[in-house]
């Protein structure tokens, strides 16, 4: 039996995975191990992701994260143990390298963006980011009153992201750098116009950080697939996030050369709405979506359950981020429904 390793985490993660769970119960027959991670992990057993956790996830699969993170376990405490070290321990120990992104804004949604609606018609764009190199990962320390962070990229780290991105797009590769100040970035622009150069029957292009931020929401339709690095990555996504209406509405895969892959929402654990049953599970759902298809290579299934969730939001399903009342319990229902 194919086996899902749960991990609910802080803030809106358990009540968005107990909506993921329902989901899968009526989509197919799996065995779900629910784990801790994050603050939930710290407060139980000191550290974000313990060793045996992780044991599990390889063992798995595929792994299902719901979020991490809450102000309980704030600090500027380098030593101190912060539950996003459990992401960053998962990417890590999976092997996890690409990170994609999907940004479509469904088609009841359009007037949801606040873009107009003719801007964001028709987008329908992918964001590789990578995932274990640059400055999340380098050298960094404090010294009295300075402190670094280093960006380090390796031809091969790069080489492996970019083919991952020309092997998913359909039309074009926008590959995003600051190539005009920083090293990392030359490197990355001469690694990834070697690798475009396999593929001629895509249009590739280099867009600058700076004015890929500013063409993401000037002109999203022209865009295919986005390959950037790591948290140039992560700030893009969630700009992108926006056309949608929701940053609840986007979900996430990150995959490996091998071994399971880790899916998850976006958003992040919501602590202020945590217990009230007012979390939009649509971005969780989302991920499975993305599990399903990337994950465990059931293509039909994945694609009845994005048909579900347009359908219930043609209905009028409206959760309150999206300007809506729908609890998290019914806009379940709804997607239950029509899946």
């Amino acid at each position: 039996m194919t086996t899902i390793l749960a991990l609910p985490g802080d803030g809106i993660g358990p009540e968005i995975m107990a909506a993921a769970r329902r989901l899968l119960a009526q989509v197919g027959n799996f065995e779900i191990d629910e784990r801790l991670v994050g603050g939930a992990s710290i407060e139980a057993n000191g550290t974000a992701l313990t060793g045996e956790v992780l044991d599990a996830c390889r063992s798995a699969d595929a792994v299902l994260l719901a979020a991490v993170g809450g102000p309980r376990w704030d600090s500027t405490d380098p030593a101190a143990a912060r539950p996003e070290q459990g992401l960053l321990g998962l990417r890590k120990g999976l092997g996890l390298f690409a990170n994609l992104r999907p940004v479509r804004p469904r088609p009841a949604l359009l007037d949801s963006s606040p873009l107009k609606r003719e801007c964001i018609e028709g987008t329908d764009l992918l964001v590789v980011r990578e995932l274990t190199g640059g400055i999340y990962f380098g050298e960094r320390g404090r010294s009295g009153a300075s402190a670094f962070d280093t960006c380090v990229y390796s031809e091969g780290e790069i080489e492996r992201i970019a083919r991952v991105a020309f092997r998913l797009a359909r039309r074009k590769v926008t590959s995003v750098d600051k190539a005009n100040i920083l090293d990392t970035s030359r490197l990355w622009r001469e690694v990834a116009e070697r690798i475009a150069a396999e593929h001629r029957e895509l249009e590739f292009e280099h867009l600058l950080v700076d004015n890929a931020a500013m063409q993401l929401v000037s002109r999203p339709a022209s865009f295919d697939v986005i390959l950037t690095e790591n948290m140039f990555g992560d700030i893009l996504s969630d700009e992108a996030a926006m056309l949608t209406g929701s940053l609840g509405m986007l979900p996430s895969a990150s995959l490996g050369e091998d071994g399971p892959g880790l899916f998850e929402p976006v958003h992040g654990s919501a602590p202020d709405i945590a217990g009230s049953g007012r979390a939009n599970p649509l971005a969780m759902f989302g991920s499975v979506a993305l599990m399903l298809r990337f994950g465990l290579g059931m293509e039909r299934e994945a694609a009845a359950v994005e048909a579900a969730m347009d359908s219930a939001l043609e209905s009028g399903l409206r959760t309150q981020d999206l300007g809506g009342s729908a609890s998290t319990a019914e806009a379940t229902e709804a997607v239950l429904a029509a899946l």
